[in-house]
């Protein structure tokens, strides 16, 4: 009897042991099946990182040329700007000497119209007045002195001596429109 509790033992734990060694067994193959997986896993992940670093690296190539091509048009963009603001300032010093020479001819051409009706006879120089237009007429008068003026102003008409008296008192610059408007408004009349 002991002999057969004894082998009742040794079989139970023979039974035991192989059940812990196809445990086992079961338990190496999850581990090797798992680790294949695992290695696929690990491949996936490192080809995506690599297309990673390729599209990093392809987007900071792209953002440099971007950034160069930037840079250039800047410089551009400055440079033309420079050739501006040089041809701006020459056309504004051409134009400031334009004015000065214009402002130089205007008081040549009025010094030599004042000169020329203070020369003249006063019957003649009122006769010229009454015909030219009277936005003319008055800035000529405005050039000469007071009594040439009045001694002129004596020999014309009367109803255009008050034209122009009307005129020189609104002053210069006689414009025909400025004329015009203000007879339309009655303050020349």
């Amino acid at each position: 009897m002991q002999k057969v509790a004894r082998l009742k033992i040794i079989v139970w734990v023979l039974f035991f042991c192989g059940a812990l060694y196809s445990e086992t067994i079961d338990c190496t193959k999850v581990f090797e099946e798992r680790k294949s997986e695992l290695l696929q896993e690990i491949e996936k992940i490192d080809e995506s990182r690599q297309s990673f670093e390729a599209l990093k690296a392809a987007t900071n190539a792209l953002f440099e040329k971007q950034q160069q091509s930037l840079e250039e048009q800047k410089k551009d963009i400055n440079t033309s700007l420079e050739q501006i603001t040089q041809k701006e300032e020459a056309i504004k010093k051409m134009l400031e000497e334009n004015k000065q020479l214009l402002a130089t001819i205007d008081g040549k051409k009025d010094d030599k119209l004042t000169k020329t009706y203070e020369k003249m006879k006063d019957a003649s120089a009122a006769a010229i007045f009454e015909a030219l237009p009277q936005n003319e007429a008055a800035a000529i008068l405005f050039l000469l002195p007071a009594k040439k003026v009045s001694s002129i102003m004596t020999k014309m008409d009367a109803q255009i001596a008050s034209k122009l008296t009307q005129l020189l008192k609104i002053g210069p610059p006689f414009e025909a429109t400025k004329i015009q408007r203000e007879q339309a408004d009655g303050t020349v009349q």
